[in-house]
């Protein structure tokens, strides 16, 4: 793989931001590409300095971007000086990336995931954008936000001014399933993270309302050890849900 720095503006955010993007050496593409979102914690290098996702991801013939969300879970944020962050990510970045990289510019060639915080903006930017992204897949993921309130300073402000069951990802698989909505889900927990019963209950909600999906839970805690290893089923599960070529 081949690794490229990015350094440009977000207009959605009116900001100078950065993304990583790796490419395919073998292979003129046009590639398939896998947007990967990073956790509340940390930024767009993460992912590169803390697993082996570049290394895995050449098995693959995939470009992988990881692009920098913040600390706003992806979401519009309504309130006075709030940053459209999800904009960003389906504006922006991906603009940006279909316009200067030889990727597939459709649907068909295109998927998101992420962990935590990333978990839940990739399955909710997901289910907001069925026309964008072919494939979703997600770990340890943040999913009671913009659900339900834990009452942690500054997170729960942003969800409470978020509108009503627009950013909800139990509320968007409803409307995904009430429009026939096609997308390729799957997601993942370990057995010892707190997010745990989080994902056992979208989990549930998908099966009650007839949501196909595919989820697991392995050994594991909210760590790295536990991301490094299963962003191998990601990548695998994301190469058979996507095209690339003309």
């Amino acid at each position: 793989m081949s690794l490229c720095n990015v350094s440009f503006r977000g207009e959605s955010i009116g900001k100078a931001c950065g993304m990583n993007v790796m490419l395919p050496d073998e292979g003129d593409g046009p590639f398939a590409v896998l947007y990967l979102l990073h956790g509340l914690s940390d930024d767009y290098t993460i992912w590169q300095r803390r697993t082996s996702v570049e290394r895995y991801a050449a098995d693959h013939g995939l470009i992988v971007v990881t692009p920098d969300g913040h600390r706003s879970f992806y979401c519009n944020d309504p309130r006075p000086g709030g940053m459209a962050y999800e904009d960003h990510i389906v504006k922006d970045v991906v603009g940006f990336v279909d316009k200067w990289f030889p990727t597939v510019p459709q649907r068909r060639g295109r998927a998101i995931a992420g962990l935590s915080m990333g978990g839940y903006g990739s399955m909710m930017l997901a289910l907001r954008h069925p026309d964008m992204f072919a494939a979703v897949s997600s770990h340890s993921s943040a999913f009671g936000f913009a659900h339900e309130q834990r009452g942690r300073a500054g997170i729960d402000d942003l969800a409470a001014a978020l509108p009503e069951g627009e950013y909800d990802c139990f509320a968007l698989a409803e409307k995904l399933q009430a429009a026939g909505g096609d997308l390729a889900i799957r997601f993942d927990c370990g057995t010892e993270d707190g997010l745990l019963e989080g994902n056992r209950a979208f989990h549930a909600h998908l099966d009650a309302i007839g949501v196909a999906h595919g989820y697991a839970e392995y050994p594991g805690e909210h760590n790295w050890a536990y991301w490094d290893e299963h962003v191998r089923e990601t990548l695998a599960f994301v190469a058979g849900h996507v095209s690339a070529g003309a």
